[in-house]
């Protein structure tokens, strides 16, 4: 109850900021400023209308109106961003949109609220939380801190369960006691039929949660569509449901942890294909797109690699790695999906699709690293193949 209360006065400092700020805008007067906000959220503490306020703790109200600052410095950027894409010829990708704020609803599935350290908060020596204002949480601990927490946030998810998220300083030398520097290097294929596919041969099944789930999925869904609306029957249903697609994505995120921290851990340098998956995502293959979640799996080779120094890169989007023999560099075409294995009409050597794709990301992704470090990428002199197409001798 107390945590509930905190949510909702979080949620209306924040609305009430961006109200403030939208009114200045349409009557032309100048930017509320944030200490200016921060005068008012005091102010408005000692009126009747507000004076609920006052009853929880002000370290997570001034985070709103800071989250509220963050979201508008995202948006400025964006817009400055975009005016120099524009100007100078749209080269290079687009900037990803950021929408400016937009008020909370009551009825957002996610809530959440952030205690700094100078709220004072307290982890006793029993395991609990002790938050100021709301009294000691029970907490179920997942592993033990390394250090002192410098802030934690609450947060409640659509399926009703209720996390708390410190930030602590890691230490960087134990990170690389954890993991040697190894020798090796490693390209990902990452595919539907292998979940990913390494260039050391190595193949990791796609486990298909959202399949394996979508059965109960399917009859959950019916029975909350049948509860009439507004009802108590249908919180119900939805909460249940929420629970069933958290378990899901619980599922395939530890699956991506454990996957992503094997790798980082066997190699020291990791290549992978920039994949758009929002294009792919517009096929009939959507479904299963979303259900491997490859974003978020490169997301976390990304952070992993830099966390324990390895080196992490992606190869272009556009480089046919599917199509060249990863063992004489011959460029054989196009091929559809059906075709999993292929031979090559140069050098004859037969191929497995997506273990020859893995190949050729490893020796792009070199060439483009040493490149960047100023290393030689020119291939070295080969024979030429017969029936080369060449300039005929003696031509002028």
């Amino acid at each position: 109850m107390a945590l509930s209360q905190l949510f909702g006065c979080v949620r209306v400092v924040f609305n009430d900021g961006l109200r403030a700020r939208q009114q200045a805008r349409i009557a032309g007067e100048p930017w509320i400023t944030d200490g200016q906000l921060s005068a008012r959220l005091t102010a408005a503490k000692a009126t009747p209308e507000r004076a609920w306020l006052a009853k929880v703790s002000a370290v997570p109200l001034q985070q709103s109106l800071a989250d509220l600052n963050n979201a508008y410095r995202r948006f400025f950027n964006y817009r400055k961003t975009m005016r120099h894409w524009q100007a100078h010829g749209r080269k290079g990708p687009r900037p990803r949109k950021v929408g400016p704020p937009q008020f909370k609803s009551r009825k957002d599935r996610r809530q959440a609220c952030r205690f700094t350290a100078n709220a004072r908060f307290k982890i006793l020596p029993g395991g609990n939380l002790c938050l100021p204002k709301i009294g000691d949480v029970q907490v179920r601990w997942s592993r033990p801190l390394p250090s002192d927490p410098s802030s934690v946030t609450v947060i409640k998810d659509a399926a009703g369960r209720y996390f708390a998220s410190f930030v602590i300083e890691a230490d960087s030398s134990a990170d690389a006691q954890r993991f040697p520097v190894p020798d090796a290097e490693v390209g990902i294929d990452l595919g539907l039929t292998a979940f990913a596919v390494l260039s050391d041969g190595t193949k990791i099944r796609s486990p298909r949660f959202l399949r394996q789930a979508e059965r109960k999925l399917r009859r959950i869904q019916r029975t909350h569509s049948r509860k009439q609306a507004g009802s108590r029957n249908r919180h119900k249903s939805r909460a249940q449901l929420a629970r069933a697609h958290a378990r899901v994505a619980a599922r395939r995120a530890d699956f991506h942890h454990k996957v992503s921290t094997a790798i980082i851990r066997d190699n020291q340098a990791v290549y992978a294909e920039d994949l758009c998956v929002a294009a792919l995502a517009r096929t009939r293959l959507a479904k299963s797109i979303y259900d491997a979640g490859w974003s978020a799996f490169t997301r976390m080779l990304a952070y992993k690699a830099a966390r324990y120094g390895r080196v992490f890169a992606t190869v272009g989007r556009f480089e046919p790695t599917s199509q060249v023999c990863s063992a004489c560099g011959a460029n054989d075409g196009p091929k559809p999906l059906a075709v999993r294995t292929w031979t090559c009409a140069v050098c004859g050597a037969v191929h497995d699709r997506d273990l020859n794709a893995a190949k050729n990301i490893v020796a792009l992704g070199r060439r483009e690293t040493h490149n960047a470090r100023g290393g030689g990428v020119r291939p070295g002199d080969a024979l030429a193949v017969a029936g080369e197409t060449g300039t005929l001798r003696g031509a002028a």
